[in-house]
């Protein structure tokens, strides 16, 4: 009786994975997991969740290692040390860099090689830890490799921009910028579009145009409320503040100030809404 019931059984098993389509023998619900919290992730660093961000990067690191998937790995740890570099963990988020370097080297992918460097060549602008022009002869050698991914072709004019920023080259640093706005907004990526136009108000106001810089805030601010971005808003209205105080604009700094000061404080970020105090009327 055992026996018929085990035979049923069984039979019922193979007649219903024989109605099933064919098994393409790939297993990949890992790596698919894992592909859309990196998205997740970065997402939520585009929005100043760095603490959740971390986490979640940490996690896609593991999950791509259990894979034994490089490519991922080096993504994961791409965006892993942007968000280091963002606490001021210098020396892990370099680390990280490296080890995407060197893993790329490895298994030669002359793309994710590229991408690599010029993550690693952007902080070390950033943090002072080499020049402008070096800066940009890398990114622009670099650069030609990078030629099927969008976003990475986006984030090689951001490094281009920030050079030349650094060099008060400011036509080609808005001119790279705005190629990478291009992308982003064709794209759809508004946080990133929304940072493109924080970039060329920098730019602008560093060259002393305060009214083009104060237009691109504008610019700025209109994405973050589409996307609900409040810490960019509150980063937006804090720079608007930062303009108009050094025009000698005392009172529309103020003003700006004080929007940034009340988004930081529904967000309930307390350390950043205390240090908008020390600005204003200064």
């Amino acid at each position: 009786m055992k026996r018929n019931i085990l035979i049923f059984v069984t039979a019922i098993f193979i007649f219903s994975c024989s109605s099933k389509p064919k098994n393409s023998g790939d297993v990949i619900h890992i790596r698919a997991q894992t592909e859309k919290e990196l998205a997740l992730a970065n997402k939520e660093a585009g929005q100043g969740n760095f603490v959740v961000a971390q986490g979640l990067l940490e996690e896609c690191k593991r999950k791509a290692i259990l894979t034994d998937d490089w490519g991922l790995i080096i993504r994961c740890g791409l965006s892993l040390g942007n968000v280091l570099f963002s606490f001021g963990h210098d020396n892990e988020a370099f680390s990280e860099w490296e080890k995407a370097v060197q893993l790329a080297q490895k298994y030669g992918n002359m793309e994710l090689l590229s991408v690599s460097r010029i993550y690693r060549a952007r902080g070390m602008l950033i943090s002072g830890n080499s020049s402008a022009q070096v800066v940009l002869d890398e990114v622009n050698r670099e650069a030609a490799n990078i030629k099927n991914d969008k976003l990475y072709i986006a984030f090689s004019w951001q490094v281009k921009a920030l050079a030349y920023r650094a060099l008060g080259s400011w036509r080609e640093a808005e001119d790279a910028v705005k190629k990478s706005l291009a992308i982003h907004e064709s794209e759809k990526y508004l946080e990133n579009a929304s940072y493109d136009w924080y970039t060329i108000a920098s730019i602008r106001s560093m060259s002393g145009d305060t009214q083009g810089a104060l237009a691109a805030l504008e610019e700025a601010i209109k994405f973050d409320r589409r996307i609900e971005n409040s810490w960019a808003l509150a980063a937006n209205w804090r720079a608007m503040g930062d303009v108009h105080r050094k025009a000698g604009n005392v009172q529309a700094a103020n003003e700006a100030y004080l929007r940034a000061k009340e988004i930081y404080t529904a967000m309930k970020n307390y350390s950043d809404a205390a240090e908008i105090d020390k600005r204003m009327g200064n």
